[in-house]
């Protein structure tokens, strides 16, 4: 159940994957309403849709302001990673927690939602992601609790209170305006802490729910545990909170979604489902991709108002460029890819078939990578090209054009050697 899920392929070696102003808090002009369904809501083209521009904005730092600190909680600290608005606040906060990866939890990398945490920064928001204990560079060891899913949310759960409370202290954060989300297992933990451990934080005032869960095919009925634990979670929580589970999910398939949420909101827990349809090849990939934004921004930023939280953009962010088209070659001319051997074309014509999100990187040595969908698959393939080659990648096509300059080529090559 990974959080973030970029595709790629390559050859040898792949590359997986100013103070604020004007902020206003606008508060809900109803009450928040009971369990909701729903309809589908439908994606716009993958790759078309330009983020909005306003120039009377302050600029935010390319990198978000980017930062990883360490985060105590019990015994161990957790590697924490937070990006912000420029200044000095104090923003409204939302901390983010992520999935888990199969395998030892430490071997994950460093959680960093990009395309969720822009969004977030352009409306005025730090993102806190911490990695929970026993993920990538936090300390101790992962606590999975066998098959009693209900107790695993409870216990990752631990590290999001003390996550907040450690938050809420820092001058930069507005400790009254608070949110917590999670994607995947990411999503039961938020669930499991909404349930206990968010009564004494008085400033958290929602949850949401991407895709949320845990599954454990080695367990036995492993669906009826999970559905169970979120009714537990359901009996005991006071916040309101937001769902969003999309068809196609390869990991939560069938009725489960629902079963889940009617069995979260059996005893008057207050929540929205919302089913966000088919998305690409894997619902479950919505929230690590800088497509999904578009999709489910709309109708988080409807939930954020309902609960009193801000949702004016603050912002200019900065977001991955793509080169301008070169006029070089045909998209599907395989042959006019420079430098590939046989199975580099391979390589391309695979690329050919992905969505359209996506970029092609080669570099003289013949090495090459692709990479489509997350937050820059145009980092990502440069990145996952260069790990094979000496000679400088260059990206070759990204999204569906060829970007590939011979004459900037030839100076590469001429500065290289």
């Amino acid at each position: 159940m990974a959080f973030r899920q970029v595709v790629s392929g390559c050859f040898a070696v792949c590359a997986v994957a100013a103070t604020l102003v004007g902020m206003s808090t606008q508060a809900a002009a109803e009450p928040f309403p009971g369990a909701q369904q729903y309809a589908s809501l439908d994606a716009p083209a993958f790759g078309t849709v330009k983020p909005a521009f306003d120039p009377s904005l302050p600029v935010v730092d390319a990198t978000l302001n980017e930062a990883v600190i360490e985060i105590p909680s019990g015994d161990v600290t957790l590697e924490t990673t937070i990006f912000k608005p420029n200044g000095t606040g104090p923003f409204p906060m939302v901390v983010f927690n992520h999935g888990k990866l199969p395998g030892n939890a430490h071997d994950q990398p460093r959680a960093r939602p990009l395309a969720l945490a822009r969004e977030f920064v352009r409306h005025g928001y730090v993102v806190v992601v911490p990695n929970r204990r026993g993920f990538a560079g936090s300390g101790g060891e992962y606590v999975g609790n066998g098959c009693n899913v209900e107790a695993n949310g409870f216990t990752q759960a631990s590290d999001v209170a003390a996550t907040v409370a450690y938050m809420d202290k820092q001058a930069f954060v507005d400790s009254k305006h608070v949110v917590v989300a999670g994607a995947s297992h990411g999503g039961l933990v938020t669930m499991a802490y909404g349930a206990r451990d968010a009564r004494s934080d008085t400033g958290v005032r929602g949850l949401i729910n991407f895709s949320g869960g845990l599954r454990q095919d080695e367990c036995p009925n492993w669906q009826k545990n999970l559905t169970s634990a979120f009714g537990e979670y359901g009996e005991h929580v006071k916040l309101p909170s937001l769902w969003m589970y999309g068809s196609n999910d390869s990991v939560w398939q069938g009725s489960l979604p629902d079963d889940m949420f009617a069995s979260y909101t059996a005893h008057g827990a207050r929540a929205d489902m919302v089913d966000f349809g088919a998305y690409k090849n894997d619902a479950h990939r919505l929230v690590g991709d800088r497509d999904g934004v578009p999709i489910w921004w709309p109708r988080v930023k409807t939930f954020l108002a309902e609960i009193g939280m801000p949702t004016d953009s603050q912002y200019q962010v900065s977001y991955p460029q793509a080169p301008l088209p070169s006029g070089y070659a045909n998209l599907d001319a395989v042959a006019a890819v420079p430098f590939l051997d046989e199975r580099g074309r391979e390589g391309y014509e695979n690329f050919l078939h992905q969505y359209s999100s996506r970029a092609f990187a080669v570099s003289d040595s013949g090495a090459w990578s692709w990479a489509e969908g997350g937050d820059d698959p145009m980092a990502v393939a440069l990145d996952g090209c260069q790990k094979q080659s000496t000679d400088p990648c260059r990206l070759y096509a990204v999204n569906n054009a060829v970007v590939w300059d011979e004459r900037s080529a030839a100076q590469t090559q001429t500065a290289s050697r």
